[in-house]
């Protein structure tokens, strides 16, 4: 008679999706192999439940659930689906370091003066209409009043952050609006510019390189992501073509704790039973996206090759008074 609990034979049918340093290492925990968990397995590979703490830990024979599957892992029962998002919540509070304030660097009206790219007079100018208007950035107002290149203010900031001016060329916004909801596009000033090599993504910034944007667009996409700088009428220009594609289906939510967005998370992924899903940490917001098909994961990273089957929830945590 063969034994029950652990199926070490039982079929596979719905593999996981990918592998990451988040499932291997959970997998490495329980003493298994990992490489086997790095691309889709066979139906000939056992199904290992992605909660640490499961009493089964393997699937049965009899149980038909394939779904879903969270940050790379399954899990058998909705109990254990509600401790790996309590685990993936806990480590997203860990990892979410803010982009530096624009005090702590190297203020860009001093920096392009050591540069030699403007005067004396043409910063005390510009920092005197700054005062007077109380509003907008230095290098505008350099623009503005003093003429100077945008180009040139450009290659200022980027130097402030230590990171590249990037181009426009490759800008293709029917895909790029695929690679995250549009309120990050508006809210944090970015824009997803390119793919280079089917590996790197390209982030542009307008004004300043938000180090933790382009973390959680990382995890979000499995790519190694590089981000840079764009000079401003590139960038508004790109942003507004890409505003005017259709974007991936987004719903927003406000919960009152850290428990319920666990829970209402968990109830989610059970109702959707989506093939692939992920949540990473945006600032303020935690980003959830779910795809609901297998078809829908593209070659490229984790980028969907379309909004069909994709799915995703932006949540916020307001304490009620």
């Amino acid at each position: 008679m063969p034994f029950l609990g652990r199926a070490h034979n039982a079929p596979q049918v719905e593999p996981l999706i990918w592998g990451d340093e988040y499932g291997s290492s959970r997998l490495h925990e329980r003493g298994l192999d990992t490489t086997v968990f790095r691309a889709p397995l066979t139906e000939q590979q056992p199904r290992v439940c992605g909660n640490l703490e499961c009493a089964g830990g393997w699937a049965m024979p009899w149980r038909s659930r394939r779904r879903p599957i969270f940050d790379g892992l399954w899990g058998c029962s909705g109990r254990c689906v509600l401790a790996m998002v309590r685990s993936a919540l806990q480590r997203e509070a860990g990892d979410g370091a803010e982009a530096l304030p624009h005090r702590h660097r190297v203020p860009l009206g001093l920096l392009m003066l050591a540069q030699g790219w403007i005067t004396h007079q043409q910063l005390q100018r510009a920092l005197e209409a700054q005062r007077k208007s109380g509003s907008g950035r230095i290098g505008e107002w350099l623009i503005s009043e003093c003429g100077i290149d945008p180009e040139r203010v450009t290659r200022g900031l980027a130097q402030q952050w230590n990171c590249p001016v990037l181009g426009a060329e490759g800008f293709s916004p029917e895909s790029m609006a695929l690679v995250m909801p549009r309120v990050f596009v508006e809210k944090f000033d970015l824009l997803p510019l390119r793919l280079a090599g089917g590996r790197v993504l390209y982030l542009a910034f307008e004004n300043y390189r938000d180090a933790s944007m382009s973390l959680a667009v990382e995890q979000m996409t499995g790519l190694k992501t590089e981000s840079g700088l764009l000079n401003e009428t590139q960038f508004r220009s790109s942003r507004t073509r890409l505003l005017q594609c259709d974007p991936i289906e987004t719903k927003f939510e406000a919960t009152t704790d850290v428990d319920t967005l666990a829970g209402r998370i968990t109830a989610i992924l059970e109702q959707k039973q989506p093939a692939a899903s992920r949540l990473v940490r945006v600032h303020q917001f935690y980003w959830l996206r779910l795809w609901l098909e297998r078809g829908t994961i593209g070659r490229t990273g984790l980028i969907p090759v379309s909004r069909e089957d994709m799915l995703d929830y932006i949540f916020t945590i307001s304490p009620t008074p």
